[in-house]
Protein backbone atom coordinates (compact mmCIF):
# COMPACT_ATOMS: atom_id res chain seq x y z
CA UNK A 1 0.00 0.00 0.00
CA UNK A 2 0.99 3.43 -0.87
CA UNK A 3 0.76 6.40 1.71
CA UNK A 4 0.81 10.25 0.85
CA UNK A 5 0.66 12.05 3.53
CA UNK A 6 -0.42 16.15 2.79
CA UNK A 7 1.86 16.90 6.38
CA UNK A 8 4.58 16.16 5.42
CA UNK A 9 4.93 19.45 3.27
CA UNK A 10 4.08 22.81 4.60
CA UNK A 11 1.12 23.80 2.68
CA UNK A 12 -2.25 25.50 4.22
CA UNK A 13 -3.91 21.87 4.58
CA UNK A 14 -1.92 22.10 8.12
CA UNK A 15 -3.66 25.70 8.69
CA UNK A 16 -6.92 23.99 8.48
CA UNK A 17 -5.69 20.67 10.36
CA UNK A 18 -4.73 23.11 13.53
CA UNK A 19 -8.11 24.45 13.46
CA UNK A 20 -9.90 21.00 13.52
CA UNK A 21 -7.52 19.91 16.39
CA UNK A 22 -7.90 23.25 18.41
CA UNK A 23 -10.56 22.78 21.14
CA UNK A 24 -11.69 26.52 21.07
CA UNK A 25 -12.14 26.67 17.04
CA UNK A 26 -13.85 23.43 17.93
CA UNK A 27 -16.48 25.04 19.46
CA UNK A 28 -18.01 26.43 16.12
CA UNK A 29 -19.33 23.73 14.03
CA UNK A 30 -19.78 25.86 10.93
CA UNK A 31 -15.85 26.13 10.87
CA UNK A 32 -15.35 22.36 12.08
CA UNK A 33 -17.44 20.94 9.10
CA UNK A 34 -15.52 23.17 6.29
CA UNK A 35 -12.00 22.52 7.39
CA UNK A 36 -13.27 18.80 6.55
CA UNK A 37 -14.72 20.14 3.57
CA UNK A 38 -11.72 22.01 2.24
CA UNK A 39 -9.18 19.62 3.35
CA UNK A 40 -11.37 16.94 1.17
CA UNK A 41 -10.70 19.59 -1.95
CA UNK A 42 -7.32 19.52 -0.97
CA UNK A 43 -7.04 15.86 -0.95
CA UNK A 44 -9.37 15.54 -3.99
CA UNK A 45 -6.95 17.38 -6.06
CA UNK A 46 -4.16 15.59 -5.28
CA UNK A 47 -5.27 12.78 -5.87
CA UNK A 48 -6.46 13.66 -9.35
CA UNK A 49 -2.96 13.93 -10.67
CA UNK A 50 -3.11 10.02 -10.40
CA UNK A 51 -5.78 9.02 -13.07
CA UNK A 52 -6.05 8.99 -16.46
CA UNK A 53 -6.61 11.77 -18.79
CA UNK A 54 -7.30 12.12 -22.68
CA UNK A 55 -7.70 14.86 -24.60
CA UNK A 56 -11.28 15.68 -25.74
CA UNK A 57 -12.55 18.49 -28.16
CA UNK A 58 -14.21 21.67 -26.25
CA UNK A 59 -16.33 23.60 -28.25
CA UNK A 60 -15.81 27.47 -27.46
CA UNK A 61 -18.02 30.40 -28.49
CA UNK A 62 -14.65 31.26 -31.03
CA UNK A 63 -13.53 28.18 -31.60
CA UNK A 64 -12.48 24.35 -30.78
CA UNK A 65 -9.84 24.22 -27.96
CA UNK A 66 -8.39 20.56 -27.08
CA UNK A 67 -8.21 19.78 -22.97
CA UNK A 68 -7.03 16.57 -21.51
CA UNK A 69 -9.86 15.63 -18.58
CA UNK A 70 -9.91 12.60 -16.57
CA UNK A 71 -11.37 8.98 -17.99
CA UNK A 72 -12.14 7.37 -14.35
CA UNK A 73 -16.01 6.32 -13.33
CA UNK A 74 -15.10 7.79 -10.08
CA UNK A 75 -17.56 6.45 -6.77
CA UNK A 76 -16.80 8.37 -3.57
CA UNK A 77 -18.12 5.95 -0.56
CA UNK A 78 -18.51 6.70 3.11
CA UNK A 79 -19.00 5.58 6.62
CA UNK A 80 -22.28 8.02 8.11
CA UNK A 81 -22.01 10.24 10.01
CA UNK A 82 -18.66 11.57 10.56
CA UNK A 83 -17.51 10.91 6.90
CA UNK A 84 -20.29 13.31 5.74
CA UNK A 85 -18.31 16.90 5.59
CA UNK A 86 -15.12 15.41 4.35
CA UNK A 87 -17.03 13.02 1.58
CA UNK A 88 -19.00 16.59 0.01
CA UNK A 89 -15.17 17.65 -0.35
CA UNK A 90 -14.87 15.43 -2.83
CA UNK A 91 -18.13 15.65 -4.51
CA UNK A 92 -17.31 19.07 -4.88
CA UNK A 93 -14.28 18.57 -6.93
CA UNK A 94 -15.59 15.30 -8.44
CA UNK A 95 -18.97 16.61 -9.57
CA UNK A 96 -20.04 13.49 -11.67
CA UNK A 97 -19.04 11.15 -9.36
CA UNK A 98 -21.49 8.91 -7.76
CA UNK A 99 -21.87 8.19 -4.43
CA UNK A 100 -22.08 5.23 -1.82
CA UNK A 101 -22.80 5.19 1.72
CA UNK A 102 -22.56 2.43 4.98
CA UNK A 103 -24.02 3.05 8.53
CA UNK A 104 -21.38 1.69 10.81
CA UNK A 105 -20.74 2.31 14.57
CA UNK A 106 -18.90 0.52 17.33
CA UNK A 107 -19.87 -0.34 20.60
CA UNK A 108 -18.12 2.27 23.06
CA UNK A 109 -15.91 0.12 25.34
CA UNK A 110 -11.92 -1.07 25.91
CA UNK A 111 -9.87 -1.43 22.58
CA UNK A 112 -9.36 -5.06 22.93
CA UNK A 113 -13.39 -5.26 23.37
CA UNK A 114 -14.69 -3.51 20.20
CA UNK A 115 -17.61 -4.59 18.23
CA UNK A 116 -18.32 -3.02 14.83
CA UNK A 117 -21.78 -3.03 13.56
CA UNK A 118 -23.06 -2.38 10.08
CA UNK A 119 -26.86 -1.23 9.36
CA UNK A 120 -27.25 0.31 5.69
CA UNK A 121 -25.80 0.54 2.42
CA UNK A 122 -26.54 2.40 -0.49
CA UNK A 123 -24.46 1.63 -3.17
CA UNK A 124 -24.10 2.21 -7.03
CA UNK A 125 -22.18 -0.41 -9.24
CA UNK A 126 -18.50 -0.26 -8.19
CA UNK A 127 -17.16 -2.87 -10.41
CA UNK A 128 -14.32 -1.22 -12.41
CA UNK A 129 -14.99 2.17 -11.20
CA UNK A 130 -11.94 4.30 -9.11
CA UNK A 131 -13.60 4.05 -5.83
CA UNK A 132 -12.33 6.50 -3.31
CA UNK A 133 -12.95 5.59 0.19
CA UNK A 134 -13.32 8.57 2.08
CA UNK A 135 -13.30 8.42 6.49
CA UNK A 136 -11.89 10.99 8.78
CA UNK A 137 -10.79 9.10 11.13
CA UNK A 138 -8.87 5.69 10.64
CA UNK A 139 -8.55 4.49 14.16
CA UNK A 140 -7.98 0.43 14.78
CA UNK A 141 -8.95 -0.05 10.91
CA UNK A 142 -11.42 -2.54 11.86
CA UNK A 143 -14.70 -0.06 10.63
CA UNK A 144 -13.29 1.27 7.37
CA UNK A 145 -12.17 -3.23 6.81
CA UNK A 146 -15.49 -3.58 7.29
CA UNK A 147 -17.30 -0.97 5.14
CA UNK A 148 -15.21 -1.87 2.67
CA UNK A 149 -15.89 -5.95 2.50
CA UNK A 150 -19.28 -4.67 2.53
CA UNK A 151 -19.00 -2.15 -0.75
CA UNK A 152 -17.36 -5.14 -2.80
CA UNK A 153 -21.03 -6.53 -2.77
CA UNK A 154 -21.73 -3.85 -4.99
CA UNK A 155 -18.29 -5.21 -7.10
CA UNK A 156 -14.34 -5.17 -7.34
CA UNK A 157 -13.03 -1.60 -8.29
CA UNK A 158 -10.41 -1.09 -10.64
CA UNK A 159 -8.53 1.10 -7.98
CA UNK A 160 -8.76 1.59 -4.52
CA UNK A 161 -7.93 5.28 -3.38
CA UNK A 162 -8.56 5.33 0.90
CA UNK A 163 -8.74 8.52 2.62
CA UNK A 164 -8.58 9.89 5.71
CA UNK A 165 -7.93 13.30 7.60
CA UNK A 166 -5.98 11.48 10.53
CA UNK A 167 -4.79 8.11 11.52
CA UNK A 168 -3.00 6.08 13.97
CA UNK A 169 -0.02 3.99 13.27
CA UNK A 170 -1.77 0.98 14.11
CA UNK A 171 -4.74 1.93 11.86
CA UNK A 172 -2.21 2.06 9.26
CA UNK A 173 -0.57 -1.07 9.68
CA UNK A 174 -3.80 -2.85 9.98
CA UNK A 175 -4.49 -1.45 6.30
CA UNK A 176 -0.87 -2.49 5.04
CA UNK A 177 -1.31 -5.88 6.44
CA UNK A 178 -5.35 -5.93 4.98
CA UNK A 179 -3.68 -4.50 1.00
CA UNK A 180 0.30 -5.51 1.32
CA UNK A 181 0.72 -4.88 -2.74
CA UNK A 182 1.25 -1.10 -4.30
CA UNK A 183 -2.40 -0.86 -6.06
CA UNK A 184 -3.92 1.04 -3.24
CA UNK A 185 -3.11 4.54 -1.91
CA UNK A 186 -3.90 5.71 1.55
CA UNK A 187 -4.55 9.72 1.65
CA UNK A 188 -3.61 11.15 4.91
CA UNK A 189 -3.37 14.99 6.25
CA UNK A 190 -1.85 13.61 9.83
CA UNK A 191 -0.27 10.52 11.72
CA UNK A 192 -0.72 10.37 14.98
CA UNK A 193 1.40 7.65 17.37
CA UNK A 194 -1.33 6.12 19.36
CA UNK A 195 -4.94 5.29 20.70
CA UNK A 196 -5.96 5.40 24.07
CA UNK A 197 -8.04 2.71 25.98
CA UNK A 198 -11.30 3.34 24.14
CA UNK A 199 -9.44 3.27 20.79
CA UNK A 200 -9.64 7.01 20.42
CA UNK A 201 -6.52 8.66 17.98
CA UNK A 202 -4.59 10.47 20.79
CA UNK A 203 -3.82 13.37 20.21
CA UNK A 204 -6.53 13.42 18.02
CA UNK A 205 -9.10 15.97 17.71
CA UNK A 206 -12.17 13.68 19.45
CA UNK A 207 -15.28 12.93 17.74
CA UNK A 208 -15.49 13.83 13.96
CA UNK A 209 -19.41 13.09 14.37
CA UNK A 210 -20.35 15.10 17.32
CA UNK A 211 -18.25 17.63 16.38
CA UNK A 212 -20.00 17.81 13.21
CA UNK A 213 -23.14 17.82 14.15
CA UNK A 214 -23.93 17.62 17.92
CA UNK A 215 -23.03 14.66 20.73
CA UNK A 216 -25.58 12.14 19.62
CA UNK A 217 -27.75 9.86 21.97
CA UNK A 218 -27.16 6.08 20.01
CA UNK A 219 -30.53 3.76 19.48
CA UNK A 220 -30.17 1.26 16.52
CA UNK A 221 -32.66 -1.02 15.13
CA UNK A 222 -35.67 1.40 15.73
CA UNK A 223 -38.82 0.32 14.92
CA UNK A 224 -42.06 2.77 14.47
CA UNK A 225 -45.71 2.10 13.76
CA UNK A 226 -47.04 4.00 11.72
CA UNK A 227 -50.83 3.66 11.88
Amino acid sequence: MKIVNLEAAPSVVNCFMAQLRDVNYQQNRALFRGNMQRIGHAMAYELSRTLSYSVKSVQTPLGVKEVPTYDDRIVVGTVLRAGLAFHQGFLDVFDQADAAFVAAYRDEGKKDELKIHLEYMAAPDINGSTFLLVDPMLATGGSLELAYRTFLQMGRPKTLHICCVIAAEEGIAHLQQLFPDDDVTLWLAGIDPSLNELAYIVPGLGDAGDLSFGEKISKSGIALNLD
